[in-house]
């Protein structure tokens, strides 16, 4: 069992583990129960009840957070000729093809999310043992293959995440951090819910969301109600 320093078991009085909140209590309470010097991040963890091992059964896509997520996203682009110029233009902090490549293979990874236009993903597949366990391999249901670098670009500057599941069927996703309005995490935490409920296989069978739990980087976790947020 983790060990727990007595600022974290304070605030943790402060939690019942057997309630289930719904967002704007959730993100309520969350802030009485902060204790960081630093701006913590605030993260949604969601437990589906769908077999991560099954095909038909996954959930995976993005979705646009009404507020961002409070992090600036340095954007990586894999593409050549007039699409370079539209990455550049568009705000990408890193742009090139092979050169990018082999740079990347070479250790550079300094950069939060990865773009890449179709006929590049010859170059990009070469990478998938470096990017993929970064959860950073660019990727046609996730949007990050495409040749409208542009909006794409700006999708992800502008805060649209990817969610997916682990192996344990959970989803984690960045929210915002504690700098935010309460209001503007209760829009952001609504917003993942509605885009992975909507997100819901046909092959899932029974409660399909089985656990919400809600914290920021030092906090206790706590309970969200999928009843009330429409998730069952």
């Amino acid at each position: 069992m983790p060990k727990h320093g007595k600022k974290y078991l304070e605030k943790a009085k402060l939690t019942d583990k057997t309630k289930l909140h719904n967002v704007e209590e959730a993100v309520s309470l969350l802030r009485q129960i902060t204790f960081a010097k630093f701006t913590e991040t605030v993260s949604l963890d969601v437990r589906l009840g769908v077999d991560p091992r099954n095909a038909e059964q996954q959930v995976r896509g993005t979705v646009s957070l009404p507020h961002g997520t409070g992090k600036s996203v340095r954007v990586a682009v894999f593409a050549k000729g007039e699409k370079v110029r539209e990455a550049e233009e568009a705000g990408a902090d890193v742009v090139g093809g092979d050169d990018l490549a082999e740079k990347i293979q070479g250790g550079f990874l300094d950069f939060d999310a990865a773009i890449a236009t179709p006929d590049m993903m010859r170059v990009v597949g070469k990478l998938g043992k470096v990017l993929g366990p970064r959860g950073m391999m660019p990727n046609p249901k996730a949007g990050t293959v495409t040749m409208n670098v542009k909006d794409a670009v700006g999708a992800l500057k502008a805060g649209r995440v990817e969610y997916r599941l682990d192996r344990y069927g959970i989803v984690h996703v960045r929210v915002g951090t504690m700098a935010f309005e309460d209001g503007q995490l209760v829009e952001n935490v609504k917003a993942l819910l509605n885009a992975l409920i909507k997100a819901r296989p046909a092959a899932a069978k029974g409660k399909y969301v089985r656990s919400i739990a809600l914290s920021s980087t030092m906090s206790p976790g706590l309970r969200l109600d999928p009843a009330a947020v429409g998730a069952e």
